[in-house]
């Protein structure tokens, strides 16, 4: 009898091991992302709070140098070793990777309600149909200056274009700090964070960027041509030698103390404030008259998918519902600020400067840099193209008007609205 209760115990303690295994399997997901001044936030923030909710689940930061990012996730998802989860960047390269049958469909993942078809935009289908990527986070466009230098010259805060050329001569004329920390040698800053960051104030964001997708407006047309004007006027204030200055270079010149005023974007918060010691401030990009619609490019920057190969379906999107929630958008917030949630929902954001950029959704009408849907498809691209044309603008070695025409010729060169030209190519 005893013998027989003994066995009986046995079979029901391996009946119970038997189904809490399977509910107790780890699995482990890896995250492919070009992130990787991110790993801190993943490992100290994000993977604990995730792992803490989901016990049987665990999480791999595993990112690459963001400029080998694009090639070395395309060769790992071609041999079937990329990682569960892929971090995604905006538009073109992660649309192809989901045409190409490599990232998953979310369409229907739940959470995705919890974004707006404009927080989607980077990461679905031209047509709005399909959606393959959780919006994570975007990155605001504005100025930083420095608050002491400012306090120092008796200087406001501008806030229209006359008052941002009156507050650059000021400075000039003091001689204390260079006006604007911008530099032409690596053309990119000159397009993101001069003429995109501008240029919908002129272009009037969402309405102008797509007309110009449409038809209805060349980039030869004022609005367009405009921003290069502005631009143009900048060079009196970049300081000497500007044309040999790089993005470091701009960035020591105004973390240094050196310089007042600096055209960039959120994406520099969490870079510069233990840098500095001085206060900083931001503003945005200032109006044409007072009393008009302010416009601010608030840019999709990372996104995350599914490695539609990979053996992990239901623990990968287990992970993507919750990069879908409220939780995750304000850990993210906080951990990296100035990358802000795309989410449809009251996020606390601790960070001072940060909040001062985020405010200015409530503020000003929101678009995305004009060249990144759809019109850098081909060849020549239009986003490197307009790196080129504002450099040399700022530089004084094309005019505004030949820097437009320059680029509507490289467009209408490939680009035929609503033809088949507005296809993904495989670049």
């Amino acid at each position: 009898m005893e013998m027989s209760r003994s066995v009986l115990k046995a079979s029901i303690s391996l009946v119970a091991l038997g189904l809490a295994g399977p509910a107790w399997a780890q699995t482990t997901l890896t995250i492919e992302s070009w992130r990787n001044d991110d790993l801190p936030v993943w490992q100290e923030k994000i993977i604990p709070a995730f792992e803490a909710k989901h016990p049987d689940i665990k999480l791999v930061f595993s990112p690459s140098a963001p400029t080998e990012y694009n090639s070395a996730l395309a060769a790992k998802l071609d041999a079937g070793s990329a990682g569960d989860i892929v971090a995604c960047r905006p538009f073109d390269g992660s649309l192809q990777l989901f045409q190409n049958g490599k990232l998953g469909d979310l369409t229907d993942l739940p959470g995705m309600e919890n974004f707006s078809a404009i927080a989607k935009t980077a990461w679905s289908t031209d047509d709005g149909s399909k959606t393959f990527c959780v919006p994570m986070a975007s990155v605001l466009h504005g100025f930083m200056y420095n608050m002491d230098a400012f306090e120092q010259l008796g200087l406001e805060v501008p806030t229209t274009e006359a008052e941002f050329f009156a507050v650059l001569d000021k400075i000039k004329e003091d001689g204390t700090y260079v006006p604007l920390a911008i530099g032409t040698k690596d053309q990119w800053e000159a397009a993101t964070m001069g003429y995109q960051n501008i240029g919908p104030t002129y272009w009037k964001g969402e309405e102008g960027r797509k007309k110009l997708i449409g038809g209805e407006e060349k980039l030869t047309d004022e609005p367009w041509v405009k921003p290069f004007e502005v631009l143009a006027r900048w060079a009196d204030y970049m300081g000497d030698g500007y044309q040999a200055q790089t993005y470091p270079d701009s960035q020591n010149l105004f973390t240094l103390g050196r310089a007042a005023i600096y055209p960039t974007g959120s994406w520099e918060i969490s870079v510069f404030a233990p840098q500095v010691d001085f206060k900083m401030g931001a503003f945005k990009p200032p109006v044409v008259n007072a009393g008009d619609t302010c416009y601010v490019s608030d840019h999709p920057d990372i996104g995350m998918g599914v490695n539609a190969a990979s053996p992990n379906q239901e623990a990968a999107k287990t992970f993507l519902e919750w990069v879908a929630t409220p939780e995750f958008a304000e850990i993210y917030a906080n951990a990296a600020p100035g990358f802000f949630p795309l989410i449809d929902a009251d996020v606390a954001i601790e960070d001072p400067l940060a909040q001062s950029f985020v405010a200015w959704r409530g503020e000003c009408q929101p678009t995305i840099r004009s060249t990144y849907q759809i019109l850098s498809r081909g060849t020549p691209n239009l986003e490197n193209e307009t790196w080129a044309q504002s450099a040399n603008v700022m530089n004084l070695t094309e005019t505004p008007a030949d820097a437009a025409t320059k680029l509507q010729a490289g467009l209408d060169s490939w680009y035929k609205p609503g033809a088949a030209s507005a296809a993904p190519s495989g670049q």
